[in-house]
């Protein structure tokens, strides 16, 4: 299964890059990333892992705002293309080539933060990624991950569309088509939809104890200039959740 989703997404390089780097992401720039970074808060001199950090868009700008940043992705081309930026700006990240739920090349209790953006539910071994995150964390570190938002997202069963609302519990694997008009061209992707437990009964087990959780608004700019944002404001489209990494989780 891993090697197939890779491919889809080494397959997806030239759009996606195009896609993100050129601000055709607009749901990344105007709606979950201005409410992560707040939730984020000052990551100057901070020890930052950005887990499944695609071609690095979201790392450099960790890295911009002074924190020392490891980006991990399982792709190697997204790596590479990651590292070609890396080697023009010089942020002084460190990128791995590396699954997200076998992160054995970094130590344990390392990271003052985790984040994940938007990726989550891309990952089919959420156990696994989930005990990962908390041994490389400091106690008292912290996992920030954002993504969609589990009781509003579409999927596809059987080849027809649905929606969570009718089809929420259990977990699904689904593909997901990209073929928005401002894509260079369609690519296909895979995604798991899990519940919100899922994903609490996932962190609670790896001793991940929930902060916050944040249901982003859009930005007054983005909802001026993308006029699809709009839909945002009667159903939220992600969620991110703050997490801390305890010493222990109190079991009743």
């Amino acid at each position: 299964m891993k090697g197939s989703i890779e491919k889809e997404w080494n397959n997806a390089i030239e759009s996606w890059v195009d896609f993100v780097r050129r601000g055709k992401d607009y749901y990344r720039d105007e709606l979950n990333n201005p409410a992560a970074f707040k939730l984020l808060g000052n990551v100057k001199s901070r020890l930052v892992l950005d887990l499944a950090c695609g071609e690095g868009y979201n790392t450099r700008i960790l890295a911009r705002k002074g924190a020392k940043v490891t980006g991990v992705d399982f792709s190697g081309k997204m790596i590479e293309l990651a590292e070609k930026e890396e080697k023009k700006e010089k942020l002084g990240i460190r990128y791995l080539l590396a699954d997200a739920s076998d992160l054995s090349q970094l130590p344990s209790s390392h990271f003052d933060i985790v984040t994940c953006f938007m990726s989550l539910q891309d990952i089919e071994n959420l156990e696994k990624t989930m005990s990962e995150v908390a041994r490389v964390l400091k106690h008292g570190g912290r996992f920030v991950f954002s993504i969609l938002h589990p009781c509003f997202e579409t999927l596809v069963v059987k080849g027809r569309r649905t929606s969570a609302a009718t089809r929420y519990f259990g977990k699904v694997k689904c593909p997901i088509h990209w073929d928005m008009e401002r894509l260079v061209k369609p690519f296909r992707t895979t995604s798991f939809h899990r519940t919100l437990a899922d994903y609490f009964d996932a962190l609670y087990r790896s001793k991940l104890c929930v902060l916050r959780l944040v249901e982003p608004r859009p930005t007054r700019k983005g909802l001026e200039k993308h006029p699809p944002l709009r839909q945002v404001l009667v159903s939220p489209q992600s969620i991110i959740i703050e997490c801390a990494k305890a010493h222990q989780v109190h079991k009743p």
